[in-house]
């Protein structure tokens, strides 16, 4: 089976004073790859002028010879580290340079190539690889960058916490905000320090269902304590991540103390109306069923004028009874109504 060639136009920059060096660099890409655009430049200067003209399109790639007429060594590695853009450069070094140029992988060089080494099939994975590695830390960077974004700009307040010691590695500005500590005084505290005292065991166990339960999702009801002493109560949502090498917890706290008041009051409200009810249907009747019967007591046509008379004060303790009821119901009717009103115009 014939081989098949990338055809991919790469853009390759190859820096090599020796026309020779080049020419075998230049013949090695051309083994595997059927039309690159090579370009090379002999000198630092003139690397410099190429690299930052206003008109030329970015290169994929850059091989460096270490030893150029006018620069070399580690100020040359540095000076192209900025010409380069974040261009991935591989230092073409001889043997006698090999220590520096594994040293310069720590100045930011992508890779580094022997000379005496090479061949088509090492110069090809050095391309591939190098440009595929950038594009992968790209995309890391991207997403290092999303993520800082939806953390540091989300409007409910979240902070990232060392599941092992509970301290707090990272909060965003909502809280900051909301809870009304620095970021400094957030670093130098546990996520036990917005616990309020008597809830650390409802805490404890929480973190001991996380641990339990690897990737597994908390959603619940938890009290927190601002700075200033005020309760919130908080509905959490938690994610295990990897931060900084760290296993760690990813939280967003969602303040719900208004829902949770407001809840509250409406069950207080159906309490009240529950009485209200209650009342009218069963202590109502009692004072009306009495006066009903004492009432018929006196139509009876063998009720004496005396038994009437006694018939008729007991008639007017019932009305009596009545007319308080219906005053207790009237003052339990008026303190809900207000409250309800309230409710309604606070949510």
């Amino acid at each position: 089976m014939p081989f098949l060639k990338d055809k991919k136009p790469y853009r390759i920059l190859v820096v090599e004073d020796n026309p020779g060096d080049f020419t075998l660099v230049e013949d090695y890409i051309l083994e595997y790859i059927i039309k690159p655009q090579i370009v090379n430049t002999r000198d630092f200067y003139k690397t410099k002028a190429l690299l930052t003209s206003t008109e030329l399109q970015p290169f994929d790639i850059i091989f460096l010879d270490l030893s150029l007429p006018d620069k070399d060594g580690e100020d040359l590695i540095r000076e192209m580290l900025l010409l380069g853009g974040g261009c991935p450069i591989v230092v073409l070094t001889g043997f006698s340079d090999v220590n520096f140029s594994i040293k310069s992988l720590a100045l930011g060089i992508s890779d580094y190539l022997l000379k005496d080494d090479l061949n088509p099939t090492s110069v090809y994975k050095s391309i591939i690889y190098n440009i595929e590695r950038k594009k992968s830390l790209l995309d890391m960077q991207e997403s290092e960058k999303r993520y800082s974004d939806l953390f540091h700009l989300n409007p409910e307040p979240m902070w990232v916490f060392d599941f092992e010691t509970l301290q707090f590695l990272d909060v965003n500005n909502a809280a900051i905000q909301s809870y009304g500590y620095s970021l400094d005084e957030f670093m130098s505290m546990t996520i036990k320090d917005i616990r309020p005292a008597e809830d650390i065991s409802i805490l404890n166990e929480a973190i001991e269902w996380v641990g339990s339960n690897p990737g597994g999702w908390l959603k619940n009801k938890f009290r927190h304590l601002k700075k200033n002493g005020e309760i919130i109560i908080v509905e959490i949502k938690n994610n295990s991540i990897l931060f900084k090498g760290r296993y760690a917890q990813l939280i967003l706290a969602h303040n719900i103390t208004e829902r949770v008041n407001y809840i509250n009051a409406i069950e207080e409200q159906n309490q009240k109306l529950s009485e209200i009810s209650w009342m009218q249907s069963h202590v109502v009747r009692a004072p009306i069923a009495r006066l009903m019967g004492l009432i018929d007591l006196i139509k009876h046509p063998t009720s004496s004028e005396e038994l009437k008379e006694e018939i008729l004060g007991y008639i007017l303790i019932s009305a009596h009874e009545l007319d308080q009821i219906v005053r207790e119901i009237t003052r339990k009717a008026e303190e809900v109504g207000p409250n309800l009103d309230n409710l309604k115009d606070k949510f």
